[in-house]
């Protein structure tokens, strides 16, 4: 694959870059475990000055990361001036915590002294997506470099400006020049680095392919690392539930991203005396919603992130529709594309869908739908609702609506998912585990837990 910016909105390369040589990789691997050496006998305070330095540099160069953001994989402006400032948050979180979650803890044993440390591992390898292409790369780096850690970023090959800009961030930000950086590589590189004994972890957000690949090449290496992968989240609305409510937060669920999000809201589960309201008050939601330009600030929807993105996602919908399933709304993105303004009729739009009453064996008992697309299902009760929910191979988030106490209860404890929100829409939040069970993958990023997925936890005694 080529590494380049193109736009999505317009289909025109705005940059390409020429990945990486054999030698050039070597000096940066060789640079990692020398600055390794260094920085893990680095003080907490110092790494958490550096942290606090690169929230500044975020914020600084906010609307530049940002337009960067659109213009390489098309989220709307306003998200991502808002990824940049959940960035900040991050960084901040663990300048302020970190010192803490490593702190030594005491444990009474019959030693004189027993405690448990939490030591760096050294190089970790971040394997990164496209679809938040700032955020989901500080979430790792800034627990793994407060750890002691140096991080070495592949990122998707459709953001490589986001990806340097990054590495820039944390070098302005005083960080020495080998704790972070930037390889401009392809994903066939991948297995070789894992097998490279200077790296000593890996993390991996993205598809279900790519997690198993690096999960095979961990395992042959016996190498820790963490997976975060697809979902087909629930979304479930009991009769009991603020409808209104429930369907603003649907359509913000849905459509976060332009659709684009591994924790988006896929699947609507809604109860059967409701379904008819809620399928008209989110038809008229998603009517609202404006498509368009990513750069103008009116723009709700943008483009999909690449072609091939939005042919498997119309590949998936055309395939709903020939097995039967109805079309509430959308489902046509030739159409849409002829309305759009001529410089945009070559870009990756795909028009706000909703689908449902699904007849077995389509794609969406069991798929993930990545983009602007709502698929619906009606269930009488909640045993009913829960059994749907949980007959997908994914688990990554869920999230359900009741004003019932003992439902909530009920889902919380029932929900096969990483995390449960009830009565509000799945996020990512620093001072939360983040992750999932089943082939939506393992170990979680975020919280206390995440910043100690990527250290040496030290048992220490002492007689």
């Amino acid at each position: 694959m080529a590494i380049a910016t193109i736009n999505p909105a317009t289909g025109v390369t705005l940059q390409t870059f020429a990945p990486l040589t054999e030698a050039g990789l070597e000096a940066k691997l060789e640079l990692a475990q020398r600055t390794f050496e260094q920085y893990r006998k680095t003080s907490l305070t110092q790494r958490s000055d550096w942290l606090q330095q690169a929230a500044q540099v975020l914020e600084q160069g906010r609307k530049h990361f940002a337009k960067l953001m659109t213009l390489e994989m098309g989220k709307p402006l306003a998200a991502a001036m808002a990824e940049v400032d959940k960035c900040v948050v991050v960084c901040r979180y663990y300048a302020d915590r970190g010192a803490e979650f490593l702190a030594d803890v005491p444990v009474a044993t019959d030693a004189r002294s027993s405690f448990v440390r939490y030591q760096p591992l050294g190089a970790v390898l971040a394997v990164m997506p496209w679809n938040f292409p700032f955020w989901q790369v500080f979430r790792f780096a800034a627990p793994a470099l407060m750890a002691g850690n140096v991080g070495l970023l592949k990122h998707a090959s459709n953001v490589p400006q986001c990806a340097l800009a990054i590495e820039e961030i944390f070098h302005k930000a005083g960080f020495p020049a080998g704790a972070f950086q930037t390889l401009l590589i392809g994903s066939d590189k991948v297995a070789a680095l894992m097998a490279d004994d200077r790296i000593q972890a890996a993390t991996l957000t993205g598809s279900e392919a790519a997690g198993a690949s690096l999960a095979a090449a961990a395992g042959q290496h016996l190498k820790k690392i963490v997976l975060e992968l697809g979902g087909s989240d629930p979304f479930i609305v009991l009769e009991s539930a603020d409808l209104e409510a429930a369907v603003a937060a649907a359509a913000t669920a849905r459509m976060l991203n332009s659709g684009q999000s591994c924790i988006a809201a896929k699947r609507f589960i809604v109860q059967e005396p409701i379904a008819a309201a809620f399928e008209q008050k989110l038809a008229a939601k998603f009517q609202s919603l404006r498509l368009g330009d990513p750069l103008q600030p009116e723009t709700d929807v943008g483009p999909l992130a690449t072609p091939g993105i939005l042919q498997d996602l119309d590949k998936q919908v055309q395939a709903c529709i020939h097995q039967g399933a109805r079309v509430v709304m959308g489902g046509h993105p030739k159409v849409i594309q002829t309305q759009l303004p001529p410089d945009l009729q070559n870009g990756n739009f795909y028009p706000p869908t909703i689908l449902t009453d699904f007849p077995p064996g389509t794609p969406a008992d069991q798929e993930e739908f990545f983009g602007p697309v709502a698929l619906l299902f009606s269930v009488p009760d909640l045993p009913s609702a829960i059994h749907l929910a949980n007959s997908t191979s994914f688990g990554l988030g869920a999230s359900a609506w009741t004003t019932n106490l003992d439902e909530a209860a009920q889902l919380t404890e029932e929900l096969q998912a990483g995390a449960v929100f009830i009565n509000g829409l799945v996020k990512s939040d620093p001072r939360l585990p983040f992750g999932g069970i089943k082939r939506s993958g393992y170990g979680r990023e975020l919280g206390i837990q995440g910043i100690h997925e990527f250290v040496n936890i030290k048992t220490v005694w002492m007689k």
